[in-house]
């Protein structure tokens, strides 16, 4: 929800210090680095008890996260190891912050609300799945009613008014629910609708014991190579007879070599020995 309706403004409203900080001479992943490494004391803060220097450090541990695309975009860095680094150390970050908030409950309830950080994670955990899964499969799955920017906020919330932290842990973990039943139904249906019969020559017969994205990268590439005017050569014999159709190419290059060098006036060479090259 944050992503496809407040994003742009976001953007648009963080260029500016993403421009100042291309000035310091600081990278994407240096802010990256230190988002991760003040999630440690957030962490410390809120399982000791001290919500209001844990809501702090959350929001002082938030702030990088969010200003590492902007310094990306202003510096041109935007590159594919530095997405991958910050998707890992976003799900380290969530993985110790409800675990703090998991030891606070411990310490303060003495019963099972300990377990709904614990639930949280591990839908957001499937939520990021079903996205990088998706992605890999040259799919779509973003948006949702939860997505790691509201949890935030939300998490902030509770720590504000602490007699408000178990119920929004219960909102949370409903929304986030929700946000992992929305993208598995978006990925489907682009799924359903994106199934194509394989391509001419590729049978059942010859894709038996091959996963699917193997098959689909054989498809890709037959079809490159078709456009490329890269058609199969014909085969006449049967399968197992691989060695004679291999005797039959060579004997073929030797042939074109020994024509092009009649028309050049060249004088054959003489092979001593084996046949074979």
């Amino acid at each position: 929800m944050f992503d496809g309706r407040f994003r742009s403004g976001v953007d648009v409203a963080v260029r500016p210090l993403g421009q100042a900080l291309r000035r310091t001479g600081l990278s994407p992943d240096h802010l990256t680095a230190l988002g991760l490494l003040l999630a440690v004391p957030t962490a410390w803060a809120i399982g000791s008890g001290r919500l209001g220097l844990g809501l702090g450090l959350l929001i002082g541990s938030a702030l990088p996260d969010l200003l590492d695309g902007a310094l990306a975009k202003a510096s041109g860095r935007s590159t594919v190891r530095g997405a991958f680094f910050d998707s890992v150390c976003d799900r380290v970050t969530d993985a110790l912050v409800l675990g703090g908030v998991a030891w606070y409950l411990q310490d303060q309830h003495h019963g099972h609300a300990f377990v709904l950080p614990f639930a949280v994670l591990g839908v957001s955990l499937l939520i990021s799945y079903e996205r990088a899964k998706a992605e890999s499969l040259d799919l779509e799955a973003k948006g949702g009613l939860m997505e790691r920017a509201e949890r935030i906020v939300v998490l902030c919330a509770g720590l504000a008014f602490s007699f408000l932290l178990v119920p929004l842990l219960w909102a949370m973990l409903a929304l986030t629910s929700a946000t992992a039943v929305q993208r598995f139904v978006k990925v489907w249906r682009q799924a359903s609708v994106g199934v194509r019969p394989p391509a001419p020559g590729v049978t059942q017969a010859g894709s038996a014991g091959r996963s699917a994205s193997d098959v689909a990268v054989a498809i890709r590439w037959r079809a490159w190579r078709e456009a490329n005017g890269w058609t199969p050569r014909h085969r006449p014999y049967a399968q197992g007879s691989a060695r004679r159709g291999a005797n039959e190419r060579w004997a073929e290059r030797r042939q074109a070599r020994a024509a092009a060098r009649d028309a050049n006036g060249l004088p054959r060479r003489r092979r001593s020995g084996s046949r074979r090259p």
